[in-house]
């Protein structure tokens, strides 16, 4: 979202701007037509100013620290657009790709969304992005002894912005240096609320920990009705782990649901010769008779209702499944094939599995009266168990058994499980996880971190894209030119 803020005069030039730089002869009015509405006030005039001028001696080295770096902003985007101007004849023709400056760019706009949720979010940080940038215009023109006449917020069309307008006679009369740290002021503005942004990204786990437990397992915070999760997982519900890999963050979810994509894509497409992610149940046989028995025909299975196929697994040594056998005996195991109800098969202790392998190399751990059984993974479907428990259960189980001596006890005496079967990236993202829990039962306060997050993210995104934007090179008002016709930002 571009930010638009009003013409400055600067040392020279008499073209008119749309809103005036001189001292106000009359009381402020504010301006309201079709395309464009303002609010002119200058309540703040004073206290900013007597503000700048106490701590001038160092905000004029803070602000000339600012054009140094606004300096190497512009020459460096300057560099950035002719490199890829330079490149731009070759990518048309298909000779090159895109430059890392224009997909970052893309990236970076990504994160500004403006999907109806995100909307309030992005106000916000629009509001305290302008704020910042104009905070700095104003304290380095103070600092310089220049004064304010009054500040602005506007809306032109649909563009929000903000101005702070200086006193024309006291302009004209300072050096150019001093002239540079007021225009490059909100540029600095913007770049150090990124890196305070960031910084607080990164110290909010121990800011909330008071309050908040981080990085102990994912919290679900929504559950939307298109969800394929939606009446398994209900808000407030702990996930702990996915096919039994202990999960506690909820980056960490997207990253194991990626990781098990990959691992069900090499079983169905026959690229993985070893057992590793296999995985198998020990069925009883009595449960096994009173299933439906269906045929393996070009890669489908029909089972009715919500029941899954299951295939039987021969016990065979490991070294024969990790010299290739795995896939022969992977064929003949399609010739009988079982409708399970998946509810009953995940009580069931598992088999054929890499981490419940012995040393001594056998691959069944099922009795004579059990066999092995494993899901048919058919290709783009995936067999996922998800573990769970509610955050009443949780928290309560805590403050039972607060020692790490019981942990494994408090742990696995609230669990439950169910199974996903279908596209496992569907669900990466159709759930909005936190990895924060709060320490005492309070639904309202939950959301409070996952807030700060979104909040945080949403004004680095506005504070770099206006910062960006405001050190393009535009015609003759660049930050580079000793003349400084105007001062202008976007």
């Amino acid at each position: 979202m571009m930010m638009m803020e009003g013409r400055r005069r600067g040392r020279r030039g008499s073209a008119r701007t749309l809103l005036p730089m001189r001292s106000a002869t009359r009381p402020l009015s504010s301006t309201v037509s079709c395309w464009y509405c303002d609010f002119k006030f200058s309540a703040l005039n004073e206290p900013l100013f007597r503000f700048g001028r106490r701590y001038s001696r160092y905000l004029r080295v803070w602000f000339s620290m600012g054009v140094g770096f606004s300096l190497a902003a512009v020459l460096g985007v300057s560099i950035i657009i002719l490199c890829e101007f330079a490149r731009a004849p070759l990518v048309f023709a298909g000779k090159a790709q895109p430059g890392n400056f224009l997909s970052g760019l893309s990236i970076l706009i990504a994160g500004l969304n403006i999907s109806l949720p995100s909307m309030g979010y992005l106000c916000i940080s629009s509001i305290i992005g302008v704020i910042v940038h104009e905070l700095g215009h104003g304290l380095a023109a103070a600092s310089e002894g220049v004064q304010v006449e009054y500040i602005a917020v506007f809306l032109a069309m649909l563009f929000p912005g903000a101005l702070v307008a200086f006193n024309h006679t006291s302009l004209e009369v300072l050096p150019d240096m001093a002239s540079l740290r007021i225009y490059c002021a909100g540029i600095w503005h913007n770049a150090v609320f990124c890196a305070v942004c960031t910084l607080a990204l990164l110290l909010l786990p121990l800011i909330l920990s008071p309050l908040y437990i981080h990085g102990e397992s994912p919290m679900v915070l929504d559950v939307p009705s298109e969800s394929p999760l939606y009446g398994s997982l209900s808000p407030y519900d702990v996930i702990f782990s996915l096919d039994g890999f202990r999960i506690h963050t909820a980056e960490e979810w997207k990253q194991m649901i990626a990781m098990l994509t990959e691992q069900t894509h090499l079983v169905t497409s026959g690229g993985s010769s070893g057992i590793d992610v296999e995985k198998g149940y020990c069925v009883p046989h009595s449960l096994i008779k009173q299933s439906n028995h269906v045929q393996f025909e070009r890669n489908k299975t029909y089972c009715p209702n919500d029941l899954i196929a299951f295939a039987s697994v021969t016990c065979l040594d490991v070294s024969k499944y990790s010299d290739g056998g795995n896939k022969n005996n992977h064929q003949n195991t399609r010739e009988n094939i079982h409708c399970l109800d998946p509810k009953d098969v995940i009580k069931l202790k598992r088999c054929a599995h890499s981490v419940q392998i012995p040393r001594n190399g056998s691959g069944c751990l099922c009795s004579e009266v059990e066999r092995c059984l494993k899901p048919v993974q058919l290709p783009g479907l995936g067999w996922v168990e998800i573990t769970y428990s509610s955050l009443n259960c949780h928290n309560h189980m805590r403050s039972l058994f607060s020692d790490d001596k019981h942990s494994s006890f408090r742990e696995k005496s609230c669990l439950q499980t169910f199974v996903f079967v279908g596209d496992l990236m569907s669900i990466a993202h159709s759930i909005h996880l936190t990895s924060y829990q709060p320490r005492w039962l309070i639904y309202s306060a939950a959301n409070i971190p996952s807030l700060l997050e979104k909040l945080f993210t949403s004004a680095f995104h506005v504070s770099i894209v206006l910062a960006l934007l405001n050190s393009l090179p535009l015609q003759d008002e660049a930050i580079g030119s000793v003349e400084l016709p105007a001062c202008r930002d976007l």
